[in-house]
């Protein structure tokens, strides 16, 4: 008896493109008016206005207001939306090839610049609206955990492990990177007081070698 093949499911290319370009497009401008007119001040008829779509196309993509600020924080901290780990990405990469406490420190530094200079403004964004629904704040405590989390990874790098400083365990040295990897620090020293990027990341490795080795 001859077996009936089943119909393969229609997929076009050049539809989940155009789906993708529309993504892109949505988060792009989400980005700009979450930094520009924070979160309450963003509207979906202004999100649909700036990336040239609909607004039934922009809450069909997202669902939430809520979801469309999670979309751009993730997208802002890992540089595109590639399923790929942060600490698995090539800017991270650095961290891991380092041999030496200092040499890890130093490379964690410019990745906390290179995070920063994508998702400080997203972040102070997200601060801000943090109390305006449960959605938003939960968003804010996964923010935070997950920085805290990303200060541990590190801290967990062998060379840096075994030279933490008399008295510095690891859990105190998570607290003290977790406080020093704060894009906040650079909206003050970059943004608001015109540090260079190069004075604010130099700034940053030396102050993680003071506070964590001997």
């Amino acid at each position: 008896m001859e077996r009936q093949s089943r119909p393969r499911p229609y997929r076009s290319r050049v539809r989940e493109d155009s789906a993708r370009r529309t993504r892109e497009a949505i988060i792009s401008a989400a980005t700009l008016l979450f930094v520009r007119d924070g979160y309450a001040g963003t509207s979906w008829e202004a999100v649909a206005e700036a990336a040239g779509v609909s607004r039934p196309t922009v809450v069909t993509a997202f669902g939430t207001k809520a979801a469309l600020l999670s979309h751009v924080l993730d997208e802002s901290l890992a540089e595109d939306d590639e399923p790929v780990p942060v600490r698995d990405r090539w800017w991270f990469r650095p961290v891991w090839d380092a041999t030496t406490a200092g040499g890890t420190l130093d490379a964690y530094a410019r990745v906390c610049v290179l995070i920063a200079i994508r998702a400080a403004g997203v972040v102070e964004a997200l601060h801000r609206a943090a109390d305006s629904s449960p959605e938003v704040d939960v968003l804010w405590e996964g923010w935070l955990t997950g920085r805290r989390a990303g200060a541990a990874m590190v801290v967990g790098h062998p060379p840096l492990t075994r030279a933490l400083a008399p008295g510095m365990g690891p859990d105190k040295a998570v607290d003290v990177l977790w406080t020093l990897n704060n894009p906040d620090l650079y909206l003050g020293l970059v943004t608001r007081a015109g540090w260079t990027e190069d004075a604010f990341e130099g700034w940053l490795a030396r102050a993680m070698r003071t506070a964590l080795l001997s």
